[in-house]
Parts: structure tokens; sequence; C-alpha cells
């Protein structure tokens, strides 16, 4: 699903303002497409970035990534860079964390969303012009024929101090928390959702990276790109500065029940999601969703959900538990006076922060030359 860099950087450069996905391999809605891959529901996959690259993240073309004590590196050094990694399989609803730094400078973005074959999408974005602040946004279907979902939360300098980030995401609902705080909740029936025919609601990969949303003074100027560049708070500069996200650490738990997760029909509803996986010892060929309460599935169900703060995965920046499930830890090298993170009641993690700072649209339009998140 990831494109070249390239690619992505000459679409980007075309896009006005916020756009949601507006890239995709395949869309299930459209036609039929190969059957996505999932983690399934018990399996914690914790990556920890301070030990170095990870098999569990698909890199896009032209991304290099460094990596060092403080995790993940996404660089950006020049206006076509855009540094974009994606979870190498996807939830069908879930709970996802990841614990960063925000990139500084003006004109840049750093992003981290969760994004569908047909355009359902869930979003943080940092703005690094704005050292105080990060947006929540969502996307039904590419719908972008309005920009009125996204949400600005206050946040203590995101870009010098380590927060950790997550969403909850169920049939019923979806749940934006910093550092365990609930900070916004999106239900399957809101007006915002269009009464669910806006709600995100399909298979999800998980994507990360950083952008340049305004890349130049023409760019700030021309009408095309006008839009963006004042969202991003003006032209980027480039020369000696290397503008640096930061990723510690990614926490996934998938509420689903894995296995090949397929699209039965065209209306890209999650009643037609179907899982080719087991749930509790029992295997799921029907294509109907359990309460978002509810911890097992019932009879023909495909999904097995859990409300938010269910997940009982304890992520530190070495080690990942989760009662009655396998958690995968990966990271390569291990290292030494690294960024700390704890668990809160909730099962949110809280950052203690002590560091320094941290496809597009992730990112950019998409992480892949899939779409833009802003």
């Amino acid at each position: 699903m990831l494109s070249t860099l390239a690619a992505t950087a000459v679409l980007f450069s075309s896009l006005s303002l916020v756009n949601g996905q507006t890239f995709t391999d395949c869309n299930p809605t459209a036609k039929t497409c190969p059957a996505d891959e999932g983690y399934g529901k018990g399996n914690t996959i914790f990556t920890d970035f301070t030990k170095g690259a990870s098999d569990n993240w698909e890199i896009a073309d032209g991304t290099t990534l460094t990596y060092g004590t403080s995790g993940a590196e996404f660089n950006i050094k020049t206006s076509t860079d855009a540094p974009t990694v994606s979870s190498d399989k996807y939830i069908m609803f879930g709970q996802v964390d990841v614990f960063l730094k925000a990139s500084p400078g003006t004109g840049i973005v750093s992003s981290f969303i969760l994004e569908s074959d047909d355009l359902d999408e869930i979003d943080w974005e940092w703005l690094g012009s704005t050292d105080s602040s990060v947006e929540s946004n969502f996307f039904g279907k590419g719908n972008t024929t309005t920009y009125d979902r996204a949400i600005y939360h206050k946040v203590a300098t995101p870009i010098e101090t380590w927060h950790n980030y997550s969403i909850t995401w169920t049939a019923a609902y979806t749940k934006w928390y910093i550092d365990g705080t609930l900070m916004r909740t999106l239900n399957y029936g809101d007006a915002l959702a269009l009464n669910g025919k806006n709600y995100p609601q399909t298979p999800m990969k998980i994507k990360m990276g950083s952008w340049v949303g305004c890349a130049s003074a023409a760019a700030a100027a021309a009408a095309a790109t006008k839009g963006t560049c004042e969202w991003a708070g003006g032209p980027a500069t480039f020369g000696t500065t290397t503008w640096t996200m930061l990723v510690a650490n990614v926490t996934i738990n998938d509420f689903g029940c894995g296995g090949k997760y397929t699209y039965s029909d065209m209306t890209g509803s999650w009643q037609s999601i179907k899982s080719s996986g087991t749930c509790d010892g029992s295997s799921d060929s029907g294509s109907s969703v359990t309460s978002s309460a509810a911890t097992k599935s019932t009879s023909g169900a495909v999904l097995a959900q859990t409300s938010a703060g269910n997940s009982t995965a304890k992520t530190t920046m070495s080690t990942a538990t989760a009662s009655g499930s396998t958690t995968k830890t990966t990271g390569s090298s291990s290292t030494t006076n690294s960024p700390s993170q704890v668990t809160t009641s909730d099962g949110n993690p809280t950052s203690k922060s002590k560091y320094g700072v941290i496809d597009l649209a992730v990112i950019v339009l998409g992480l892949g030359l899939g779409y833009l998140v802003m």
C-alpha cells in the first residue's frame, strides 16, 4: 500500500488544505480486493524502537530511518522528504498507543494515523509551528466534502516533551487519549459522523511519519497549496537543520479475530467484514460484531470487541505484557538512558518526560501515496 516518496511528494504538493485519504491500492467498496491480514485478538504487538528496527513495520520507498536511544528518528532535510512506515498487518477495531515527540519546524507535520483500504481514517497530527497542541481528526470513505471534523487539543510542549497518544476504536465509538486522559469521543451515530455513514469502521493499518506541509514561499502563494500552507503555519526552511520526529514505542491491540479480514460486500460497513481467524476457540465466519463491552464473540461473530481502557497491555520502554494474551516485543539492540513510560489504571500508558525533542500526509496523502491527513 505504500508508494514511493517521490510520487507522494508530487501528490502532496498539489493538495489543498486538509485532505483525508486520497489514494488506495484497491478500494473494496468499488471492486473485489485482496484480504487484509489481521493480528487478531489477544496478540499485543509492542515495538520498542529504542532497540532498533522492527519487522513489524513496512518502510515506504525512499524512507531511511535512523535509530538512537530515543527510538526511531523520522528525519526531514529537504522539501521532498516524507519518511513513513506502516504496520505489517491490520486491526479490526482495537487500541493503539504511541510514545513520541513531534517534529519541530514551521511547515513540518508529524502524523500517526489508522487507515483502511476504503479510505476510512483516524488521525493524530502535530504542527511543527505549534508546540502547544495536537489535532485529532477522522475521515469516512475518503469524504472530504467538509473540513469540520478536526479538533485541536492543548498539550504541554509536544515537541519538547514525551507524551503517550492513544486511540481506542470500536464499532460504537472512537476515543482519543493523551497520557491516559480522555480528550475526545466520537460516537458511531454522531451527526459529525453522518449518523454512522462517515464513521471509520473497516480494517485499518497503523501508519506514522512526518512530511512537509508547506515547501516554499511559492507554495504559500499558489492557489492550489495556499490553504495547506496556512494550516501548516507557513513555509518550511531547509539547509543545515534536520527536522526530526521521534517515536520511542508503539503498542497495537487488535479487537478482531484476526486471520484474514475480508469485505463480504461493497457497503464498507463493519457488519460486512468477515474474519478467517478465531476468538475464544471458535471460528468466525459470520459478519456480525459483538457489543463494544463484550470480550467474547457470539455465535457466528467475526469480531470480538472490547471497550476503552480494557486493553491489559502494560507497556514500558523495554517490555510489554498482556493478561491472557500473547505479547510480541520487537526491536534489536538494547539501550539504556531511554525515555520512561508507565501505564495508568485505564490501560493507557502515561509518559514521564525527561528527554529532548523530537507519506505523507502520513502520511502525505496518505502514507503511501496514500493520504494526507491533516
